[in-house]
């Protein structure tokens, strides 16, 4: 049985361990479209997946979010069987790829999906709302409950690839029990809550912020196959959902629907998830009456930043002991950032470095066969994000991009983050993304790409007017191009993917605006 090697303590509680629990529970646990199921007929149809499962090897889970996603889910979870969560996304050799560098000796699908695995692989597949599977299962009785060590490989998940190729991140069956409990414990989770998850199942969002904690607890899973903004609240109100995990734009989304007087007359207490933007953050908490906590945390899971009560705006907040911001060339901590008295970064050279814990690597637990990234991740015992930030002299941090988020404009280097925080105060932007691309001389310039709202112009005169009155404006800030999009290029999770934009450069079909003696011209 695949399984990780460190000193962890082998008796710490498993996802296995929270997932058996639940068998004699008879309480609702899981309700899709008109159906549901008690905790103790989750477990069952569970247990009957992990009948299937194979002796050596990983099981592939190629579904759309559902019940039969769960079931399986928690099937292997019991049988210490690994999980590969295949990004439908994916296609052709990529996503061959993706089947064989993980190890998958079995893969589950649906009709809909089957098609694109045909002649894709030589690996054995069953297809979950066919006949012939429903009839197999039938006649499967229900795998014994075993014991599943803490080092054991639960699941595979694909980083979302916005800056290279996906990676399969490791989670063991310790690191995700650690994961439900404390999201249990620190949000104040009960059995009494209900869990929305909406957010797709391949992600370790849904995995770890919604299912994990819900396990935990013993309450309710409100599962829906895709994320609706206009059946967000409906939802809400019909099923008593208390606890919404996200990650992305669905609070964006959300809060473009039609605001109602009594929109705030619901049950929701918690929406938790990362990269909402502060504006979304206050006026989804206003409109809807709950507590948003937005946080900062990897898919790697050694590293988190949390809002605290006093956090400024636009800071993600302060960090746990250990992480701090290091310049990668001389490894020594960066200073904090000095401003001016209009909040303008003076010192972005020195202050701005990656994020880095240096309590060790042993909470990484690696990329899945990639010992290349693996390294790259893990330099001089300490595990580096990949992502810039910086931190002002209350110990407060403010994310600065990843770590080709540097532009150098005029011999000034600074990150693309805090241009795009500016930016987005601009009332008719609903989108922005900020990048380099080549001077015709030497260095960079500033391009952004923006999404307007719905039937907003692009006003040229506005937009500069709006630069102007801006106090913190850096002195190479201003854009040289605005291209106009109608969506930013996301990954599936919603997040947004500059590599084409970079390539493309000013190579586009789309309006694009250029800066030259003061003014914005369409070219």
């Amino acid at each position: 049985m695949p399984a990780l090697h460190d000193d962890r303590p082998a008796h710490e509680v498993t996802f296995a361990d929270l997932v058996a629990a639940r068998a004699d529970d008879d309480r609702t646990a899981l309700t899709f479209g008109d159906a549901s199921w008690t905790w103790r007929e989750v477990i069952a149809e569970s247990r009957r997946r992990a009948a299937l499962l194979p002796t050596t090897g990983h099981v592939g889970l190629f579904l759309e979010n559902g019940a039969e996603h769960l079931f399986w889910l928690l099937g292997a979870a019991l049988a210490g069987v690994p999980v590969v969560e295949l990004n439908p996304t994916r296609r052709g050799a990529e996503l061959a790829r993706d089947v064989t560098h993980t190890d998958c000796a079995l893969l589950v699908t649906e009709t809909s999906r089957a098609p694109l695995l045909d002649g894709l692989v030589d690996v054995p597949t069953l297809t979950a709302d066919t006949a012939a599977y429903t009839e197999r299962l039938a006649t499967t009785p229900p795998a014994d409950v075993r014991p599943v060590s803490a080092q054991t490989i639960f699941s595979l998940v694909f980083t979302s690839g916005t800056t290279a190729a996906p990676k399969a991140v490791i989670c063991s069956q310790g690191r995700l029990g650690r994961i439900a409990v404390q999201q249990r414990d620190r949000r104040s989770l009960t059995r009494d809550d209900v869990f929305y998850v909406v957010m797709p199942m391949f992600h370790s969002n849904a995995l770890m912020a919604g299912i994990a904690p819900a396990v935990a607890t013993g309450g309710r899973i409100v599962l829906r196959r895709k994320f609706s903004a206009s059946g967000f609240l409906p939802d809400v109100r019909r099923h008593g959902v208390t606890f919404f995990n996200y990650v992305g734009k669905p609070l964006n989304y959300i809060l473009a629907t039609p605001e109602k007087p009594g929109d705030a007359d619901n049950p929701l207490r918690i929406a938790f998830g990362n990269e909402a933007n502060e504006r979304d953050i206050a006026e989804f908490a206003r409109r809807f009456g709950c507590t948003v906590i937005d946080s900062y945390g990897s898919s790697e899971g050694e590293i988190r930043l949390n809002r605290v009560p006093g956090t400024p705006s636009g800071s993600l907040g302060v960090a746990e002991p250990g992480t701090l911001v290091i310049n990668p060339d001389t490894f020594q901590e960066c200073p904090p950032a000095k401003f001016d008295e209009h909040g303008t970064l003076l010192n972005a050279d020195e202050a701005i470095g990656e994020i880095v814990d240096t309590n060790g690597a042993g909470k990484f637990e690696g990329y899945y066969n990639n010992p290349e990234a693996t390294a790259k991740r893990v330099r001089n015992g300490w595990t580096w994000s990949g992502d810039l930030a910086y931190r002002d002299t209350d110990g407060y941090w403010y994310f600065a991009g990843r770590d080709d988020d540097w532009l150098r404009v005029d011999g000034e280097n600074f990150a693309a983050a805090p241009v795009e925080r500016l930016l987005s105060r601009y009332e008719p932007f609903t989108e922005v993304a900020v990048y380099a691309v080549p001077d015709e001389h030497v260095g960079d310039q500033v391009m952004a790409a923006v999404a307007l709202a719905d039937g907003r112009p692009f006003d040229p005169e506005s937009f500069t007017a709006f630069l102007k009155a801006q106090p913190d404006l850096g002195t190479k800030w201003t854009p040289r191009y605005i291209r106009i999009v109608e969506a930013l290029p996301r990954t599936p999770t919603n997040k947004v993917i500059k590599r084409p934009l970079r390539a493309e450069s000013t190579n586009t079909a789309d309006p694009l605006y250029e800066h030259r003696n003061g003014l914005y011209e369409l070219q």
